[in-house]
């Protein structure tokens, strides 16, 4: 029992053109993932690799309840695994001539950079820890930085911004995804029944505040998280339309027999770095639950929500936290009392599987969590300089105070937007981070060196590395292989990585350092 599990963060970025409204969001987009893949005078800057994404192995039409949902009746959004026209992408065909808007760029950190919908989609490399997460999702904002300046630095090139944030306050919203890696034997009605009260109720540490009560923020007020009120069902596998609580993909990544990947569509893009370790960590653990059947017959088993979207639509419009959540069993309670009973199985649980001392990364995650419980119950603003709701409300409060603002100001939805610009002289948050009124984590020594550097205990290690040592000559990867074309071979030379925790440093460091070429490698790995 631990919060070590192979994890991941997608993270949707929003754009927009300075004095532009009208600017293509896709052009700006592809702008943004290009200008990091050539910086200025075209020569490869050595972070990202314009090898091909490999689609070979996506799937993601199917679900997890048992069938595969047929592509005529799909959304397009839905098609991820064939991003140009008709055929493009797949590893068959390598041809030029996928839409120019579809950037794609690999990274040498084993992340992937690309156009997703519309917007620039930083996915970070798979990671072991909580903390990793944080470190790689930083990296990404890091990444989409570099391009902003790039494009600003360029002659000819009107300046883009790029926001951290989950809407643009109109009625449109984009994701931020996490992905976590569990038993394929765990049965997916346990998924679903534990974890729609966690989630309906995590948003009171993991929402990122916003202003404006709807989806188009039509009525005046501020919320708790940036992507509630677009949840419309419980279940289901759209992630652009009727978005659901608990999202059905089917698509591991890895060996299908053994691992499911959860695709959670539900959380906020996060600033904050305690929050982001406080979501992955304490999601990390309740899936230990369900996996092990910890929660079954306990107080956390019973947390059945009587309407689970309206509940979420109503804990993120109260930033009091006072709103009573009505259970299936007649009961209410507040968001903070069900993640008490979640924490409390949680400690139980650890305790009896490590004893009184749990790894770090686990206790750090328990520690952290009932801190922040114990505040938000007492007093949310004791909460702002971890949680990014809170810290945003202390921040707009200010102004409201100060100037006389309504919840329905122009100025304060300008200030929400300009809370998660990534630019540090820009962003409300970066500034309040320079100034020690946010709680870190990382130092800037940490993040730079994983703009360009993979983690070393999953299979992003080797991805990375492929990418750094031998890029000219890899033609595609994915989260799942990597792809070689070389010199006296016939055809491409696939190297698959459906384990997630080999391909690691500890694995293949040394066969790498051994072979100079990629020529070296797959001559080794084939053993011709």
């Amino acid at each position: 029992m631990s919060v070590r599990r192979v994890t991941g963060i997608e993270t949707e970025f929003g754009v927009t053109a300075p004095g532009d409204p009208a600017a293509n969001p896709m052009l700006l987009s592809a702008q943004v993932v290009n200008a990091y893949a050539a910086p200025l005078g075209g020569k490869p800057g050595g972070t990202a690799v314009r090898a091909r994404w490999d689609y070979e192995d996506e799937a993601p039409l199917r679900d997890a309840r048992g069938f595969e949902l047929e592509r005529a009746a799909a959304h397009p959004s839905q098609l991820t695994d064939a991003p140009g026209r008709k055929g493009v992408g797949r590893t068959a065909d390598f041809a030029e001539t996928e839409d120019p808007t579809m950037a794609n760029v690999i990274l040498t950190n084993g992340a992937r950079l690309y156009v997703d919908h519309a917007h620039p989609e930083y996915s970070t490399p798979e990671v072991t820890t909580p903390r990793d997460a944080v470190l790689w999702d930083r990296a990404g904002e890091r990444v989409v930085l570099e391009s902003v300046r790039r494009i600003g630095a360029t002659p000819g090139l009107s300046p883009v911004n790029v926001y951290k944030n989950n809407t643009d306050g109109k009625g449109a919203s984009y994701g931020t995804h996490e992905n976590y890696l569990m038993d394929r034997a765990t049965p997916f009605a346990d998924i679903v029944r534990h974890l729609t009260p966690f989630f309906v109720s995590r948003q009171v540490f993991s929402g990122a505040g916003r202003v404006g009560i709807g989806q188009d923020s039509r009525r005046a007020g501020f919320q708790i998280s940036q992507r509630a009120d677009f949840f419309e069902v419980e279940v289901g596998l759209e992630t652009t339309l009727k978005r659901p609580i608990i999202n059905t993909r089917d698509e591991p990544h890895a060996t299908a027999e053994k691992y499911r990947r959860l695709h959670v569509i539900i959380g906020d893009a996060t600033m904050c770095e305690v929050a982001t370790l406080l979501k992955v960590g304490t999601t990390s653990l309740v899936l230990a639950m369900v996996e092990a059947g910890a929660l079954d017959g306990g107080p956390a088993g019973e947390l059945s929500v009587a309407q689970p979207v309206a509940e979420l639509h109503a804990v993120s419009h109260d930033p009091s936290l006072r709103h009573l959540v009505r259970l299936r069993d007649g009961r209410r309670m507040s968001a903070v009392q069900l993640q008490w009973a979640y924490l409390e199985a949680a400690a139980a649980f650890v305790a009896k599987e490590q004893g009184e001392s749990p790894d770090p990364d686990t206790a750090e995650v328990l520690q952290r969590w009932e801190s922040v419980l114990q505040r938000l119950e007492r007093d949310p603003a004791l909460c702002a300089r971890e949680v990014d709701w809170v810290a945003k409300l202390r921040l707009l409060q200010g102004y409201r105070d100060r100037d006389g603002l309504e919840w329905d100001s122009a100025r304060l939805q300008a200030i929400d937007l300009q809370w998660s610009d990534v630019r540090p002289e820009k962003g409300l948050y970066q500034r309040l981070a320079a100034r020690g009124q946010v709680e870190l984590l990382l130092d800037e020594a940490q993040i730079a060196a994983a703009v360009t550097q993979p983690p070393e205990d999953t299979r992003a290690y080797f991805r990375g590395q492929c990418l750094a040592r031998y890029g000219s000559q890899v033609a595609a990867a994915s989260w799942d292989s990597v792809i070689f074309d070389v010199a006296g071979r016939g055809a491409l030379q696939r190297v698959p990585t459906l384990e997630p925790l080999r391909g690691t440093r500890e694995h293949v460091g040394a066969l790498l350092e051994r072979c100079r070429t990629a020529e070296d490698l797959v001559a080794a790995l084939t053993g011709t």
